[in-house]
């Protein structure tokens, strides 16, 4: 089904289109979507060494895939990167380090870039004054949103207290 999400960001508005994310991004283990996989991660390393680098990952995202709302998201695509680099244990000789995306990773890479642009939507979206942080009065009024998203929040402040590590008094993306 088509699924799209009204983004105001920097009081533009903007469409996320989702089911062109979905389809753009394969990440199911069918051998037709590795298949695609491949030839996406191919796309990404133009120098053929096998393994990406952050900067590859970023011009692929918007060169390869196409999607500039996810290219534009840059924390989105460095969490992501630093999420996926280094999920390979078994490091052989062949092995770059934890500090590219080897191709075992790249399915990964693709499902955290989809996880994290959609926490950045919400987060942007209970960010109502747009300063790129949330308070605890904004955190409050969000509760009933993040119910409607399926997270129960029975003391709120509490709730922000965990969320907020450092006990700066607010949040970041």
């Amino acid at each position: 089904s088509f699924c799209t999400l009204l983004l105001l960001n920097n009081h533009t508005q903007a469409m996320v289109n989702w089911a062109e994310m979905r389809a753009k991004m394969p990440t199911s283990k069918t051998p037709e979507e590795k298949e695609r996989r491949m030839d996406i991660f191919k796309q990404f390393d133009p120098n053929g060494n096998g393994y990406l680098s952050l900067a590859e990952v970023d011009k692929g995202c918007r060169d390869v895939l196409g999607l500039h709302d996810l290219f534009d998201a840059k924390p989105v695509i460095m969490r992501a990167f630093q999420a996926a680099k280094s999920l390979n244990d078994k490091r052989g000789k062949a092995s770059r380090g934890p500090d590219y995306v080897e191709r075992c990773e790249f399915r990964m890479l693709l499902v955290y870039l989809r996880q994290y642009f959609e926490l950045m939507v919400m987060f942007e979206e209970i960010d109502t004054s747009d300063d790129r942080r949330v308070s605890i009065a904004e955190f409050k009024q969000a509760v009933p949103r993040l119910e409607a998203w399926g997270v129960k929040i029975d003391d709120a402040d509490a709730e922000f207290k965990k969320i907020d590590a450092n006990g700066g008094g607010i949040l970041l993306f």
